[in-house]
C-alpha cells in the first residue's frame, strides 16, 4: 500500500500563471504552427492521436510539469524516458552549469566524454567500448551500418512494432509516432532503402541465412506500448544469430540505465554483439551511444573502413549530464523504483476496472504499460477464467498487431483527456508507456490512481466531455 496525504487530484496553479488573453495553450500552439512544421518539433509530442491542443511547456520540477497557464500536472512522460531523477534535479542542473562555464563544444577530444564511456562500460557486461553521438536515431543507424561493414552482409531483420528512429532502413513496421499516426512507414523513403530490411512478427524467432548482417530488436517493446519478450525469445534470437554469422543489435535506448544499471542484457541475461544506448546517459540532453565489442568497434573510423561522424558528438554539457546521473543511481535505486512501479501497475489497474473500464496495466522494471478498452472487448481471454473478470481485463498483447488492435479501439483517447482535466499527464498516444521515476512520491503515484478510478467512470459511462 501506498502512503499518502492525498494531494490535490485537480490540476493546480502555481503563481506563474498568467491571463488566458496573453498566454494560453491553444495561443502557444497557434503561434507554433506558423513558424514550426506541424506545430511540434517531434510527431509524438502532438495531439493527432488523441485530439485537442497540446499543452505547452515552461518549466518542469521532479514529477511535476508546469505550462503556459500555470495549471500544473503530475508527468508520467518525463521525456519519453530521457528522464530519470526527475526534472531539474539539483545534480544535474548543477553538473550542467560547471560545463556550461567551460564551454559548449569544442569539437575536439574532452574527459567529459571518456568519463561517460567509462561508466556505459563498466556497468554493462559485454560493451568493451562505445562511440558516442547525438541522439538514439544515431545510435541505431550507425548500428545498421557497422553491422553490414563488419559482416560485409546487407540483410537487416527488424521486429514490426520496434522502433528504431527515423532513418530510412529502419522505419518500415515502426512503432511509437509511426504507429500512432498511422502509417506503414514514411513518404519519402525510396524503395530501395527498405529493400534489404526483413521486418518479422515480435516475440517470434526468425528464420536467417547468410545474407543477414544484423537482427535488431528492442528487447523490450517499448515503443508499441509495453510488451514484454516471451520466454525464450531473446535466447533464440541470439541462437538464430549465433547459427548464421549475424551479429545481434540490442536497441536500449529505453531501456538501457532504466531497468537497471546494466539494463535488458543483464536484466534478461542475454548479450548482444551491439548496443545502442540514450534517453537516460544524457540526463534530459541530445544524447545517444553505439557500443559493443571490441573487435566490431575497431572497423569504425578512424581505424576502420565504416565511417561514421558528428561534430557535437560527446557534448560536453550531455557527458556531464548523463555522467551525474549514472552516478546518483544505484542497485538500491532501480529495485526501489521496480517494486514502485509494479505496485503502482496494480493499483492502476483495479482503480481503472473499479471505475467501469475494462483495463490491464503492466510493469516490466521501473516501465509501465497501460492498455484500456470497454468492457468485455479485451480481445479474448483464456478459457475458464471467470467471465466477470475477464469482461474488465484486456488480454496483454504479444505483438504489433495486438497491441494495434487495443491501441485503435479508442478508449484512450477519451481517458487520456479526462486524466489530463485532473492534472496527470500520459504519453498523449496510445503506443508509448509510462515512465514512473526516482521524483514520483507515493503521493504522486495515490494522485494518479484515484484520478484514474474517476476518469475511468466518466468514460465509461458517456459522461466526459472533452474541452
Amino acid at each position: 500500500m501506498f502512503t499518502s496525504s492525498k494531494l490535490p487530484l485537480k490540476r493546480t496553479t502555481g503563481p506563474e500563471k498568467t491571463s488566458p488573453q496573453r498566454s494560453t495553450n491553444e495561443s502557444w500552439f497557434d503561434r507554433s504552427r506558423k513558424v514550426i512544421a506541424g506545430g511540434v518539433d517531434s510527431p509524438v509530442r502532438s495531439f493527432s492521436a488523441v485530439g485537442g491542443t497540446p499543452f505547452t511547456v515552461v518549466r518542469g520540477s521532479g514529477a511535476y510539469l508546469f505550462d503556459v497557464e500555470g495549471n500544473r500536472y503530475v508527468d508520467f512522460i518525463q521525456s519519453y524516458g530521457a528522464v530519470l531523477l526527475g526534472h531539474a534535479h539539483p545534480v544535474v542542473t548543477e553538473a550542467i552549469k560547471r560545463a556550461a562555464a567551460d564551454g559548449t563544444t569544442y569539437g575536439a577530444p574532452t574527459t567529459g566524454e571518456v568519463l561517460l564511456a567509462e561508466a556505459i562500460c563498466g556497468r554493462v557486461a559485454g560493451c568493451d567500448q562505445v562511440r558516442l553521438v547525438s541522439s538514439g536515431t544515431e545510435a541505431a543507424m550507425s548500428a545498421v551500418r557497422l553491422a553490414r561493414g563488419y559482416t560485409g552482409r546487407n540483410r537487416i531483420v527488424k521486429f514490426a512494432g520496434c522502433y528504431h528512429g527515423h532513418s530510412d532502413a529502419l522505419l518500415a513496421g515502426g512503432g511509437s509516432g509511426v504507429a500512432t499516426l498511422g502509417l506503414a512507414g514514411s513518404a519519402g523513403v525510396p524503395p530501395g532503402a527498405v529493400a534489404d530490411t526483413l521486418v518479422v512478427p515480435y516475440n517470434e524467432v526468425p528464420d536467417l541465412d547468410e545474407t543477414v548482417a544484423a537482427v535488431i530488436v528492442e528487447p523490450v517493446a517499448a515503443n508499441m506500448n509495453l510488451v514484454a519478450p516471451a520466454d525464450g525469445f531473446l535466447d533464440g534470437v541470439r541462437r538464430a544469430c549465433d547459427a548464421v554469422g549475424a551479429l545481434l543489435i540490442f536497441d536500449e535506448v529505453i531501456t538501457g540505465f532504466r531497468l537497471a544499471a546494466g539494463g535488458a542484457s543483464a536484466t534478461f541475461e542475454v548479450r548482444p554483439d551491439l548496443w545502442c544506448f540514450g534517453k537516460v546517459i544524457g540526463g534530459g540532453l541530445p544524447v545517444g551511444a553505439l557500443g559493443g565489442r571490441a573487435q566490431i568497434l575497431a572497423y569504425l573510423a578512424p581505424d576502420g573502413p565504416v565511417y561514421q561522424a558528428g561534430t557535437l558528438s560527446g557534448n560536453p554539457l550531455a557527458t556531464a549530464a548523463g555522467l551525474a546521473v549514472l552516478s546518483n543511481v544505484d542497485d538500491a535505486a532501480y529495485a526501489q523504483l521496480t517494486a514502485r512501479a509494479a505496485r503502482f501497475a496494480d493499483r492502476l489497474t483495479t482503480s481503472i476496472t473499479d471505475g467501469g473500464l475494462a483495463a490491464s496495466v503492466i510493469s516490466i522494471g521501473p516501465l509501465v504499460g497501460l492498455f484500456v478498452a470497454e468492457p468485455g472487448d479485451g480481445l479474448g481471454h483464456e478459457p475458464g477464467h471467470d467471465p466477470e473478470v475477464d469482461e474488465r481485463t484486456v488480454r496483454l498483447p504479444r505483438n504489433y498487431d495486438e497491441a494495434r488492435a487495443i491501441g485503435e479501439n479508442g478508449v484512450y483517447r477519451a481517458f487520456f483527456h479526462a486524466l489530463l482535466e485532473r492534472g496527470v499527464a500520459l504519453p498523449p498516444g496510445p503506443y508509448e508507456v509510462m515512465f514512473p521515476g526516482l521524483a514520483h512520491t507515493d503521493d504522486d503515484l495515490e494522485v494518479a490512481i484515484d484520478a484514474a478510478g474517476e476518469a475511468a467512470t466518466q468514460v465509461a459511462g458517456g459522461l466526459f466531455k472533452p474541452r
